[in-house]
């Protein structure tokens, strides 16, 4: 058994420094409750440095000692298999620079369930830290009849031991002086628990690292070296002499084994004989163990029929919450997005620095704001749902399911959520602890068809998909083919990174299912506040930034001096004329555009039109003449002016984008894109809506002249692509041309704010850059195939 250490006597300097103190426990223990109960709202998240593993430090006061307070990952054992697993180990061992040596380790445990809880708190002994045994959730071991004598607990152990209700704030202040006790007390005495033959291999072992050039490496590090065969610490210690770690490792351990040392069951044998040599006549169980309410839940809840049905209800009721209720304050936010940039024009005079302010700052800072709401809702259901306890069941319904394409159970409320909106499916799959499920579940969230990408299709399905076929029912159809295309792509595409870049050995689901419980709405709160804070802090500036260069792109290096005068007009025609007489010109514009696109189809028609014919289109021509008169007659001079200005800047703006940097670029790869059947234009369309897809939708309005607030079902736009032509007279959009479109948007990566996310979940810009590589390549394959074959059925 561990005993203390004699207690150092601490310098002053040391006594004034923040203590930092690290909580570990397995999954399920509550240990995220207790840190937000010990630390409040005064958290920092953010990823530990190379790794896709979140980092949380929050800040506390114990008596007059400022505490920094590490929240790391929770996790069964400290033996790692990946450098995600390896970071609570280098936590410990103080090999994180920005967080240094902890003084203090605090263990919770499940107290229902202290025997398993124990194993970690034994390899974390190993450490000879200062330690707090935390047995946490009381009241469930009360309700299953488990009692513990904590006291007997602590002399056992020779550390501070505490009860507490965490999610009741029961016993957090006891925590506070217990890590002072512990602090005060110093480091502990490494308990010794493995056989000797295994203590003489480990200090063999310190005397070859040090000959290789690796002295003073930590006991704990070398106790896995023997005991992890295969594991993270073995495959990636001491890299320019893998080969002789690895042979004198297999011969070390095939001397343990004939010493009766068998490795690495050893580990699991000693540690389990001390959980129960500690437990003994400290813990008494009932003879018996009692049906609680969680194990009624559980009998509908994990139900093999019933547990699906349920669980579809309850993804029904998140996804309606997330599209519905979200959309309320997406057009609040965007109300006031239109308010601000209202009164910034009304205050600057058009030209650069309003179109900087209106059109770069307000537009990027909105594009930042708009997905919050849908972050916080998604956010609040995560929390409410794993505070109580349905989560892990959950996981373990949809488990056999997911892992059949390469994904955890836990995968499926990312990818679920990644349907209104792939920012937070991609935040939400940090609740997946193995580094390979969460990094593939992040790779293939964004090929969900987000709410972003309806517009897209709502505009091409309504302008060339025929209403009348299968009874009215062909254009639902296509949408609801388009919205599911990229979740049946996204699995082969799982199963494909998991037989290759992500490859390795898949391991066991193991997951405890946590008692039912009332979720603590102030750690649900905590945790939507802080998600929503660190998006819009992190990604929110990456995003900001896009957007900001993608407006210098359009605006540059075009001569905007014309169309800032024709806007100074324009807004004095406002200004000045009612809203009847403003609604009567929008009503005239649109009649002329139709006029227009019909004089210019009757006279392209017209040189090869039959006698009988051409004095129809002739007839025609004359009529629209005069009922063009006619409706200009209805407005007085300036309502006239205001149509003829408002039409002269539509034009020019079309020729100041064709003319921009992004323009420019739109020409320039032309020639990539029009194997899918498209021109310059879409081609800008695409680029354009990088920061949000949505925006290919006013940016096809500017290109046409129909200004940049139309919408996907306008029908001036509608009939503008359907008339739009090739140089050579041919028609640019047709059936083909459509689909490829919306099968380009149901797969590409048009989203700058998704891969910022990414890269900051990922910690690494490779996974963005590589999200965005193969997205852009499955989507330009798969227009390409379905434009050809298209034009082949004779669409």
């Amino acid at each position: 058994m561990p005993v203390p250490a004699p207690a150092p006597t601490l310098a002053p300097s040391l006594r004034s420094r923040p203590l930092t103190v690290a909580l570990i426990g397995n999954p399920n223990t509550g240990k995220s409750t207790l840190f937000n109960a010990l630390s409040g709202s005064r958290t920092l998240t953010g990823n530990y440095p190379g790794v896709t593993v979140e980092k949380t430090v929050g800040q506390m006061q114990c008596g007059d000692r400022a505490v920094n307070l590490v929240d790391l990952p929770g996790t069964y054992s400290l033996a790692p298999r990946s450098l995600d697993e390896m970071v609570a180990v280098n936590v410990l061992l103080g090999r994180m620079a920005d967080i240094g040596t902890p003084d203090v380790v605090v263990c919770i445990v499940d107290a229902s369930n202290i025997e398993r809880n124990l194993y970690l708190v034994c390899q974390v002994l190993d450490l000879g830290l200062p330690t707090v045994l935390v047995l946490n959730m009381a009241d469930v071991a009360a309700t299953r009849g488990v009692t513990i004598d904590a006291k007997k607990l602590s002399e056992r152990l020779s550390l501070p031991v505490v009860v507490t209700e965490a999610h009741r704030h029961r016993g957090i202040e006891a925590v506070r002086e217990a890590i002072l006790e512990a602090t005060a007390r110093g480091p502990l005495v490494r308990p010794k628990l493995f056989p000797p033959a295994f203590m003489a291999e480990c200090d063999t072992l310190a005397e070859k690292l040090a000959e290789w050039g690796q002295p003073q490496v930590p006991y704990y590090l070398r106790e896995r070296l023997l005991l992890d065969v295969g594991g993270y610490v073995e495959g990636h210690f001491l890299a320019d002499k893998s080969h002789l770690l690895k042979a004198w490792l297999t011969e070390a351990r095939a001397r343990l084994g004939a010493a009766g040392c068998k490795v690495p069951a050893v580990e699991a044998r000693v540690r389990y004989a001390w959980v129960r040599e500690i437990l003994d006549g400290a813990v008494v169980r009932p003879a018996t163990r009692p049906v609680t309410a969680s194990d009624k839940f559980d009998r509908v809840l994990t139900h093999r029929v019933a547990g699906l049905v349920i669980f579809a209800l309850v993804m029904l009721l998140i996804f309606a919450a997330i599209s519905w209720f979200a959309q309320f304050f997406m057009d609040a936010f965007e109300a006031g997005q239109g308010w601000v940039s209202g009164l910034v024009a009304s205050v600057l005079v058009p030209g650069p620095l309003r179109s900087l302010v209106v059109d770069g700052v307000i537009a990027g800072v909105g594009g930042v704001l708009i997905f919050l709401p849908q972050i916080l809702i998604l956010f609040f259901f995560i929390a409410l749902l794993e505070d109580c306890g349905y989560m892990a069941r959950a996981a373990f319904l949809m488990d056999r399911l997911m892992t059949k394409v390469g994904l955890s159970g836990k995968s499926f409320v990312p990818m679920m959520s990644s349907f209104a909106c792939a920012i937070p499916g991609v935040m939400a799959a940090r609740v997946i602890e193995n580094r390979r499920d969460r990094l593939t579940t992040i790779l293939v969230a964004p090929l969900m068809s987000c709410s972003a990408r309806q517009p897209v299709y709502v505009l091409m399905i309504g302008a060339f998909i025929p209403a009348m076929y299968l009874g009215g029912w062909l254009q639902p159809l296509v949408l609801f083919a388009m919205t599911f295309y990229g979740a049946v792509v996204a699995i082969p595409v799982a199963w494909i990174l998991k037989k290759t870049l992500l490859r390795g050995e898949t391991p066991p689901f193991v997951m405890e299912l946590p008692s039912y419980k009332w979720p603590s709405w102030r750690l649900v709160f905590n945790r939507v506040y802080a998600q929503g804070k660190e998006f819009v802090q992190r990604a929110g500036t990456l995003i900001f930034a896009t957007s900001m260069l993608i407006w210098a792109a359009g605006y540059f290096p075009g001569d905007h001096t014309q169309a800032d005068k024709l806007q100074a007009k324009i807004e004095k025609y406002e200004a000045d004329l009612s809203d009847e007489q403003k609604e009567a010109v929008g009503e005239t514009h649109a009649i002329l555009g139709e006029f227009k696109t019909e004089t210019q189809d009757l006279k392209k028609e017209r040189p090869t039109a039959a006698a009988t014919r051409g004095k129809k289109i002739d007839a025609r021509l004359k009529e629209i003449s005069k009922e063009t008169d006619s409706y200009l007659e209805t407005l007085n001079p300036e309502q006239r002016n205001y149509l003829a200005d408002s039409s002269t800047k539509r034009a020019l703006d079309t020729k100041l984008l064709e003319g921009s940097l992004l323009g420019q670029f739109g020409h320039a790869i032309e020639p990539a894109v029009k194997p899918l059947g498209w021109d310059w234009r879409i081609g800008v369309g695409v680029i354009a809506s990088f920061p949000a897809r949505e925006v290919i939708v006013s940016t096809l309005g500017t290109i046409y002249s129909l200004g940049g607030d139309v919408e996907a079902d306008d029908q001036g736009l509608r009939s503008a692509i359907r008339h739009a032509e090739w140089p050579d007279g041919r028609k640019v959009y047709n059936i083909p041309v459509a689909l490829s479109v919306m099968v380009f948007f149901a797969l590409c990566a048009q989203c700058a704010s998704t891969l910022m996310v990414i890269h900051r979940e990922t910690g690494h810009w490779g996974w963005p850059v590589f999200t965005f590589t193969y997205m852009t390549l499955l989507a330009y394959g798969a227009a390409f195939v379905t434009y050809r074959l298209a034009l082949l059925l004779g669409m």
